[in-house]
This record gives C-alpha cells, structure tokens and sequence, in this order.
C-alpha cells in the first residue's frame, strides 16, 4: 500500500486545483484533506475523527501557510516537536511571498517553500512536480517504511 499524501489547505479553489493537479500526475498515492491546522494534528496522530484510520505517515504533506484554528506554521512546528512524526517531509504550498514566513518555515525545519503559481497551467505543472519527487523520486529517511513498488510489464 503506498503511503498517502496530505494536503492540508482550506481555501476551496485551492483545494480543487490542487487535487487536479495531483490527478494529472497519476499518482496512485491516496489524498487525504484536511481543511484546518487541527484537523491536520488530529490525522497525523489518530485522533478525533481520524482515530480509526489506518496507521502509518504520509509520504509528504502539502501544509497551506494561512489557516483556520491553528496555522500552517504552528503546525509545522507541531510536527518537527513530535519525535514520530519529525521525519516526515513538509511542503510549505501557500500564496505568502512575505520574507518573514518564508524564513520562519525554513527555521521551524520545512523541507521546501513553494508560493502558489497564479497562472493555472503553471499551477497544474508545480503540484504534480511536487507530488511526483516527494511521492515517488524522494528517498525517506533511514528507517521510514517504503513500498516499493513493481517493475511494469511491457
């Protein structure tokens, strides 16, 4: 079973170009959605409505900077305190081209800093970049449970 990414965005235009451009990558990799910086904390440790879901990380998580209740840095720092969860590739996938979110993400440990394209085909084209090299170029650490997956037929 290959691991899910995580995407963690409130705004609902964002959210579906987002998915559509995940679509078009072909990724096989499930999408699991969570609209605020809680309920993204709730899936990462099983609890509230996520506490029956399967176990395991995400390959990466797709984290908007701007959200409801807790924000995306709040939860960055969540996950970069929490020895489970540390290891887990974080994208920071937001419009903010503010310096000061920029730095704050890259000292709170953020893998990457990605300011959402305005243009839709380039939109399209950085999310699929995005999901293809964390989801299938990107080695995990050492320890962190890879699928791998079968050559194909042909």
């Amino acid at each position: 079973m290959l691991k899910p990414i995580l995407l963690v965005e409130d705004n609902p235009s964002d959210l579906e170009l987002t998915l559509v451009a995940l679509e078009r990558s072909q990724l096989a990799n499930q999408v699991v959605v969570t609209r605020d910086g809680v309920e993204a904390i709730e899936y990462l440790s099983a609890a509230g409505n996520w506490a029956g879901r399967p176990a395991g990380h995400p390959a990466v998580i797709l984290l908007d900077l701007k959200l409801p209740r807790i924000d995306g840095l709040e939860v960055l720092e969540h996950i970069r305190t929490t020895p489970e969860l540390k290891s887990i590739p974080v994208v920071m996938l937001t419009s903010s081209r503010e310096e000061q979110d920029l730095v704050r993400s890259y000292e709170l440990g953020v893998n990457a800093y990605v300011v959402k394209p305005v243009v839709f085909k380039e939109f399209v084209d950085a999310i699929s970049d995005l999901g293809m090299f964390w989801a299938m170029l990107n080695e995990p650490p050492p320890g962190s449970a890879r699928v791998e997956r079968k050559p194909s037929l042909g």
